[in-house]
């Protein structure tokens, strides 16, 4: 057992030293908006990206369920105290001649969500464990009073104020977020579920030209998003037409437990890894040669790219794979497709997970790619 070591007077300065040089400000306000004005802010110009309210690519897509959900509303109308939401002021990012004043969301991505699907009758609430007359309700199912009600309540918000660059931006997130359920479940999985199909994983998401192609953050490296994209190319390019119904619920993970489980029955296993390792090299190396931008999004007044979000990457890694499955020699004739409406509200930050609209946008880009659209 190693001795503990005495801190000295000496230690203790230099300790307040650091605290006092790595310290940043961080100015910010608390405000009030009711959901109705909130939700507004949040809708309109979702579709093109100028809403004053936006969700950063850093961030996830939705991940509640609908009974968490529910949940959630049934807080809001029971009146209990919810957590705060926190935005940043974007306004001053060297973008004086685009969009002014918007607020970028830190945390409560899926509260806002949540609030916007109710109000707009996409969420039906279930499983409520409070108010159970309610079950089976949408908002218009509300008595109108309560509707009235509802939309007035007021939600609080912190308001982080314009000298909060990016990089402290993405800092507060990470902290609030880092006492919380984990954004993706490959460090539990790494120590559950080891086998053959995670270290082919582990070994793919070393891949520079991935890295590149993908603008991940060192944040995203550090919390494995590398290996969950990989995760999500696989389950999806082999069994996306089985997605359920419902909810993205266990999908990815059950697809690499039962990967796992495959590999290990099979008498030359490293066949099929090497099957595996070759396709997705395939398609790496065909996005890099025809369609190197496709899967970042270029900030023109910072000289910089942003990640890809998960949505995106789905989208053109597995449409990509099928089309070479298809055409071993495939040259695309245009990839125009990419930078059309029709795909941007396909893969927008708004974009469903439904089952339907997974099929649809990926095998949008397979066709588009082998010219049959």
């Amino acid at each position: 057992m190693t001795k503990k070591q005495t801190i000295t007077a000496e230690m203790k300065e230099a300790a307040e030293a650091e605290i006092r040089e790595k310290r940043k400000p961080v100015d910010y306000n608390t405000i009030e908006y009711p959901i109705e004005i909130l939700v507004q802010k949040y809708m309109d110009g979702i579709e093109d990206d100028t809403n004053e309210i936006f969700i950063p690519d850093y961030q996830r897509e939705m991940a509640w369920d609908e009974d968490n959900q529910s949940k959630f509303i049934e807080s809001v109308l029971l009146g209990l105290p919810v957590p705060y939401i926190f935005v940043a002021d974007v306004s001053g990012d060297n973008n004086e001649n685009e969009i002014d004043a918007r607020l970028e969301i830190i945390d409560g991505t899926q509260r806002i969500r949540t609030l916007a699907r109710f109000t707009n009758n996409e969420l039906e609430l279930n499983n409520l464990q409070k108010l159970t007359t309610l079950n089976n309700f949408k908002f218009k199912d509300l008595p109108l009073s309560r509707q009235r009600k509802f939309n007035r309540t007021t939600i609080r918000i912190i308001r982080i104020i314009e000298d909060a660059d990016e990089e402290i931006r993405r800092d507060v997130f990470e902290r609030i977020n880092s006492g919380s359920v984990p954004r993706n479940k490959m460090e539990n999985i790494r120590g559950s579920h080891p086998g053959a199909f995670l270290d082919l994983i582990e070994k793919l998401s070393k891949n520079a030209t991935f890295h590149n192609l993908c603008s991940f953050s060192q944040i995203q490296i550090n919390r494995s998003d590398p290996q969950d994209y990989i995760l999500r190319f696989f389950a999806f390019l082999n069994n996306y037409q089985n997605y359920p119904l419902d909810t993205n619920k266990d999908f990815l993970y059950q697809y690499l437990i039962e990967k796992n489980k495959e590999l290990k029955s099979l008498p030359q296993p490293n066949l099929e890894i090497r099957k595996m390792r070759d396709e997705f090299n395939e398609m790496i190396n065909f996005i890099d040669k025809y369609l190197p931008d496709a899967l970042h999004i270029f900030l023109r007044f910072q000289s910089t790219h942003k990640p890809t979000t998960r949505i995106k990457f789905e989208s053109i890694t597995v449409g990509v794979a099928l089309a070479l499955r298809e055409n071993k020699n495939l040259i695309p004739a245009s990839i125009s497709f990419l930078e059309s409406e029709d795909f941007k509200k396909l893969t927008g930050g708004n974009a469903s997970s439904s089952r339907n609209k997974i099929e649809t946008r990926i095998e949008y880009v397979r066709d588009r790619l082998l010219g049959k659209s």
